[in-house]
């Protein structure tokens, strides 16, 4: 059964640009990906029959654990991709002293946007530790 803290959070999927290099650290033993996404809306103009850009979007993005280790290994800055995950917002005071609102996605999914490209996909071999067995000794 689904946890009910996860039915109340606020999900997105968003399409855009990985903007930056993808950065993988750990947090307290747990490997964590961070990168940030562009997304620039388009609408059609049908008065001067154009495609219009409206203003980017900027996400940062945190993907953890397996998830993490995989898009550090996938994952390169100009990739155009699609992101699925839990939105969380936070507020805090920057290096100037300024309140300020940071909006972030919790990955769940991350994948290349196929629309813009092609993608090769390796699987993942799980290790012992993965699978939650004792290797043979």
């Amino acid at each position: 059964m689904e946890d009910r803290a996860m039915a109340n959070d606020t999900m997105v999927t968003i399409q855009g640009w990985v903007g930056s290099v993808p950065a993988l650290r750990e947090v307290a033993g747990t490997p964590v990906l961070n990168f940030r996404v562009g997304a620039t809306p388009r609408h059609f103009n049908r008065s001067n029959g154009e495609w219009v850009d409206g203003h980017t979007q900027w996400y940062a993005v945190s993907a953890w654990r397996r998830l993490a280790e995989h898009g550090e290994r996938s994952l390169r800055q100009g990739d155009a991709v699609i992101v699925h995950g839990r939105l969380q917002h936070r507020t805090y005071v920057n290096k100037a002293g300024v309140e300020t609102i940071s909006i972030e996605i919790e990955a769940i999914t991350v994948g290349h946007d196929l629309t813009r490209g092609t993608a090769s996909f390796s699987k993942a071999v799980a290790t012992t530790e993965q699978q939650g067995t004792a290797p043979a000794a």
